[in-house]
């Protein structure tokens, strides 16, 4: 594999890690939003990743050779739940049974997604910063 293929495998992870991390601030700022423009409480959004497509010319040398493939985003999940009722009679969006429904987002969930996606951020900025140095490494060697 070639230097700015690793470094373009994890400038696409990069991306998809930004959006998963983008997405899980918005699930933790929301955590108690009961009304949003569309109605109702806020819904939780989970990113779904997939493999990168490539070129045909890439995919051709691909399959004589090895198999990697960067990351992207395919969609943003919208949980379909109802979320989790309240009973908080004084809440403004209170029902007439006292209950607010509230989202459905676990702050222990998110904040271990939270680690994890930066766990994941870190390794690529990790992977990009040593292909980098191999690079350099090799315009050394040419002098």
């Amino acid at each position: 594999m070639d230097i700015l293929g690793v470094m373009n495998i994890g400038y696409s992870a990069l991306k998809a890690q930004t959006t998963r991390l983008n997405t899980i601030s918005s699930n933790l700022a929301n955590m108690e939003t009961t009304r949003t423009p569309e109605g109702g409480p806020y819904k939780k959004k989970s990113v779904v990743f997939r493999t990168a497509e490539t070129g045909f010319a890439r995919e051709l040398e691909n399959s004589t050779r090895y198999q990697a493939q960067g990351v992207a985003v395919e969609r943003i999940m919208t949980d379909t739940g109802e979320g989790k009722k309240v009973y908080d009679p004084a809440h403004p969006d209170a029902d007439d049974a006292g209950y607010v429904t509230k989202p459905d987002i676990s702050l222990v969930e998110e904040l271990t997604d939270l680690m994890n996606a930066k766990g994941a951020y870190t390794a690529n900025v990790t992977s990009i910063k040593a292909a980098q140095r191999m690079a350099l490494k090799a315009l050394e060697i040419g002098r």
